[in-house]
């Protein structure tokens, strides 16, 4: 992997100077999906767009990469100068073969979206789309994935757009920290009554789950995964749950490294201090 990486970032430093940003396009709704058009409509005014997406829905994959089965390729022709493939295959292995075999290089930037439904609080651990969006960054590219709290095939996505495209061009101009991406969700409001962008922090919360049980005619049992989301802290102001129910675009930086770099001393001393415990008693058994 650090062989390939090492190369992958020796081509893109070759006159890039001189050519256009290539903007790496992937999302886990397929690459069908009404969400990926309004992200090549955000993304083509700022440079060459390369789209490599699921051939069907991944939502809810999370980092899942397939392993079991082989993965193939197929291209898609546009009317645009836009290149589109699918993958048979997951988010995350849509941007690992991106780079390896389609455009054997390193994007100046990966973007994963525009999901249809929200990804905010604790459903960044569940997404395809900031899968994708967490395996660019894991390559230290800039990514960022976008969302739209709106799930039907339908949705607007002009307000994501006109909000979304000075994001991107933020990112493409200046970068971002190592080892960080961007979380970013849009209200499913219309586009004039979006109010702002808000850089918050991720809400705390749950997914309740609940199964509907249901048996099939042969009287076998079996279930459809249901639920809702507990908010934990309804009344904190600066969180992305927050900043989404007062018409904000929320913007979450999400970090790959999830070392709680607090806790590492704390809990040394705390396991010196019981392991030093479990030897002294072991030495008096043995006496």
């Amino acid at each position: 992997m650090s062989n390939f990486v090492t190369k992958l970032k020796n081509n893109m430093s070759i006159n890039s100077s001189k050519r256009e940003p290539l903007i790496l396009i992937s999302n886990d709704d397929g690459y069908r999906a009404k969400g990926v058009e309004a992200l090549i409509e955000m993304a083509k005014p700022l440079g060459r767009v390369v789209v490599v997406a699921p051939s069907e829905g991944c939502s809810g994959m999370s980092h899942a990469i397939t392993i079991k089965r082989p993965l193939r390729i197929r291209k898609h022709k546009r009317n645009d100068n836009v290149e589109m493939y699918s993958v048979s295959g997951t988010p995350v292995d849509c941007v690992k073969i991106a780079m390896n075999q389609i455009i054997k290089g390193m994007p100046d930037i990966v973007l994963s979206g525009i999901n249809h439904g929200s990804n905010s609080s604790v459903s960044v651990f569940y997404s395809g789309t900031m899968g994708a969006a967490i395996e660019g960054c894991l390559y230290g590219i800039p990514a960022i994935g976008f969302s739209l709290l709106d799930y039907l095939p339908d949705a607007d996505f002009s307000g994501a757009v006109r909000f979304g495209r000075p994001i991107v061009e933020s990112v493409l101009a200046k970068g971002l920290k190592t080892g960080v991406c961007l979380n970013v969700n849009f209200p499913a409001i219309p586009l004039e009554e979006i109010r702002g962008v808000r850089v918050c922090r991720q809400n705390l919360g749950t997914w309740r789950e609940e199964f509907d049980k249901r048996t099939d005619p042969r009287g076998v049992d079996y279930f459809w995964l249901t639920g809702y989301y507990q908010n934990d802290e309804p009344e904190a102001t600066d969180t992305d749950e927050y900043a989404l129910a007062n018409g904000y675009v929320s913007v979450v930086p999400v970090r790959v490294d999830l070392t709680d770099r607090d806790e590492v001393i704390t809990l040394s001393k705390m396991l010196d201090t019981s392991i030093k415990s479990e030897v002294l008693t072991t030495e008096r058994e043995i006496k």
